[in-house]
């Protein structure tokens, strides 16, 4: 019965920590695991702009952006018509300066109408590393 009892709960707080894992969340683990290639002074033409929501989650969009000196100092978005257009919004981080890049993502970044949300350079996520095949014994030994 303890045994049956510990499973469930196992299993729930399993299903809430999935739940409530957004997608930054997702790309945030990944980069801290990987590391990242630096971030140069360009036009990076496929970035995600993480939108964090009042209610602990994150909303994820494409969009470019342009760095100069290793900072963000222009925001377009991708809309699903396949256009773009230029993010709209005054940003800046929390001193009111243009965000920088530390290991493939944006500080946090802050619009006029207390929006905030991150950069993430996904096109600069190391790959995985190759992990060892495990050997299966034969059955029969």
């Amino acid at each position: 019965m303890r045994k049956s009892f510990a499973l469930i709960l196992i299993l729930t707080f399993s299903f809430l920590s999935q739940a409530q894992e957004s997608c930054f969340t997702k790309l945030e683990q990944a980069f801290i695991k990987r590391g990242a290639y630096p971030v140069g002074d360009d036009n990076h033409n496929n970035v995600i702009l993480s939108f964090f929501n009042s209610d602990g989650t994150s909303t994820c969009v494409t969009g470019r952006v342009r760095v100069e000196n290793g900072r963000i100092v222009h925001i377009a978005v991708y809309y699903d018509d396949g256009t773009y257009g230029p993010f709209e919004k005054p940003f800046a981080n929390d001193k009111k300066n243009a965000p920088t890049i530390i290991n493939g993502i944006s500080e946090m970044i802050y619009t006029s109408d207390n929006e905030k949300f991150k950069v993430v350079f996904i096109e600069k996520l190391k790959p995985k590393q190759k992990a060892l095949k495990e050997y299966e014994l034969p059955t029969d030994l």
